[in-house]
């Protein structure tokens, strides 16, 4: 199933060799693949991920172009000024 521009398949090819993150690597070779005409089992075998982690990478770049996982951890709970106290050690 080819749904990619020849523009946008250069663009992810370039941005895969220049990309750091290895879950965003696994996310625009998903793609790819995909565009290719490999099944949804075939990429999960090979990049060793879920068949749903690869629906939910494909459906996420049609719909929106995402690329970068949104889990960056959980935002701070704590001020500023209760997150620069010392702890207390225990005597």
């Amino acid at each position: 199933m080819i749904f990619l521009s020849d523009a946008e398949r250069a663009q992810l090819i370039s941005q895969h060799k220049r990309e750091r993150d290895k879950r965003v690597c696994d996310r625009i070779k998903a793609v790819l693949l995909f565009d290719k005409g490999w099944s949804i089992p075939a990429i999960a075998e090979a990049l060793l991920l879920s068949e749903d982690a690869i629906r939910d990478h494909i459906t996420e770049y049609r719909d929106s172009k995402k690329l970068k996982p949104e889990n960056g951890g959980s935002a701070q709970k704590l001020s500023m000024e209760h997150s620069n106290d010392r702890p207390i050690s225990a005597s």
